[in-house]
C-alpha cells in the first residue's frame, strides 16, 4: 500500500521558512506608511527665497554689531524687561521671540513698548525655562540681537558694544 502524504501547506517548515520574509514585507510597508505620512520639514520648496531671507537676517545682526547695539535683559516670572544702551534711534517699540527647540507649542513673540528712554518691557505667556533661544530686533528690522539662555536668569546681556 502506498502511504499517502499530507500536502505542503499541514507541514510546519514551510510556514517556518516563509515568515521571515513575510516579516520583511510588512515592516517594509509600515515603514512606507509611516514615511507618506510624516513629510520632512527640513526640506523645503522654496529654499533659494529661504536663502534670501538668511541673508537678511545675517545683515541686520552685522548691522546690529556695527552700531553697537547692547541689550541688557531683566526677566521677573513673566516680565521681561530690556535695556538698551548706547546711541542706536529709539524705537516705540522692539519684537522679542523666544523659542524652545525642545518644545515648540512653547515658543511665542512679545511687543515690547517703550516705557522710558531705552528701556522696553512686555509680558510673556510663560516665564521661560529650559534651553530658549532670544531674538531682539526692532520693528523696521534694521538691527537683530540674538541669543540663547538656560532656565531663565534673572540677567542676561547680548551684543557687543563697539571698540
Amino acid at each position: 500500500m502506498i502511504e499517502q502524504q499530507a500536502p505542503w501547506y499541514r507541514h510546519r517548515w514551510p510556514w517556518i521558512v516563509m515568515s521571515g520574509p513575510a516579516i520583511v514585507v510588512v515592516a517594509g510597508l509600515w515603514t512606507a506608511g509611516v514615511a507618506a505620512r510624516n513629510s520632512d520639514a527640513l526640506v523645503t520648496e522654496d529654499y533659494y527665497r529661504q536663502g534670501i531671507g538668511i541673508n537678511r537676517v545675517l545683515a541686520t545682526e552685522r548691522n546690529a554689531a556695527s552700531l553697537g547695539v547692547v541689550a541688557r535683559f531683566t526677566f521677573d516670572g513673566r516680565a521681561a524687561r530690556i535695556e538698551l544702551p548706547g546711541s542706536i534711534a529709539p524705537a516705540a517699540s522692539l519684537r522679542l521671540a523666544l523659542t524652545r527647540p525642545a518644545r515648540a507649542l512653547d515658543d511665542e513673540t512679545v511687543d515690547l513698548a517703550q516705557v522710558a528712554p531705552g528701556v522696553y518691557e512686555g509680558m510673556l505667556r510663560s516665564a521661560p525655562r529650559g534651553v530658549t533661544r532670544i531674538v531682539l530686533e526692532d520693528r523696521e528690522q534694521t538691527w537683530r540681537l540674538e541669543g540663547a539662555m538656560r532656565d531663565a536668569p534673572r540677567q542676561l546681556t547680548l551684543g557687543t558694544a563697539r571698540p
